[in-house]
C-alpha cells in the first residue's frame, strides 16, 4: 500500500525543514518560495506528513525560471521536471523515492507525457543519486555548468513510452 498522497498546506512546514535540511542538494526554499512552488508545480507528492519525505514537479507550462528548468524548456516541447525529490534520512531505503516516481509517471502517463526529466549534482557529487537515477531508467541528456552557485549538472531523461 502507498503512503505517497498530495502535498497538503497543512505539512508545509514539515516540508520546508526537511527541504532546508538539503538544501546543498536542491535550494533553500523560505515558507513564500515554497507556496509557490507547490503553486506552479504540474504534481507535488509527500510521504507521512512531509516528514519521510517530498516530490515537487513541474510541466513545460509552469511559471518557473530556474536555469534547469529552462534548459528542459528550450530542448523539449512537452515535458515533466522533477524540480525536487527528498527523501528524509531515517525514512531512506524504505522505497519512498521510487514511490514517489512510480506515482508521477503514472500522472505523467494519464496526461499524455512521454518523457520526465530532472538534474542530478556532478559538483557537489551526488552518487545515491546518480545510481538511483540509473535504476529508475533515467539517461543523460546533458550537462551544464550553473552560474548562479557554480554546480555542475548532469540533466537525465526518463522516456515514459518504453
Amino acid at each position: 500500500m502507498s503512503v505517497i498522497a498530495p502535498m497538503k498546506d497543512a505539512h508545509l512546514e514539515a516540508i520546508l525543514k526537511l527541504n532546508n535540511l538539503h538544501a546543498q542538494e536542491t535550494s533553500e526554499l523560505d515558507e513564500d518560495s515554497l507556496r509557490d512552488l507547490v503553486g506552479a508545480s504540474f504534481a507535488s507528492f509527500e510521504a507521512k506528513g512531509g516528514e519521510a519525505g517530498f516530490l515537487i514537479a513541474m510541466n513545460e507550462t509552469s511559471d518557473y525560471t530556474s536555469p534547469n528548468f529552462l534548459w528542459f524548456q528550450e530542448r523539449y516541447p512537452r515535458f515533466v521536471y522533477v524540480d525536487r525529490i527528498i527523501v528524509s534520512a531515517d525514512h531512506r531505503g524504505h522505497g519512498y523515492a521510487r514511490q514517489f516516481y512510480e506515482e508521477l509517471f503514472e500522472r505523467a502517463r494519464a496526461e499524455g507525457y512521454s518523457v520526465v526529466t530532472c538534474e542530478v549534482n556532478v559538483d557537489p557529487p551526488n552518487p545515491a543519486s546518480d545510481t538511483f537515477h540509473d535504476r529508475m531508467g533515467f539517461s543523460e541528456a546533458g550537462r551544464a555548468k550553473l552560474a548562479h552557485n557554480s554546480k555542475t549538472v548532469r540533466y537525465l531523461t526518463k522516456d515514459l513510452s518504453q
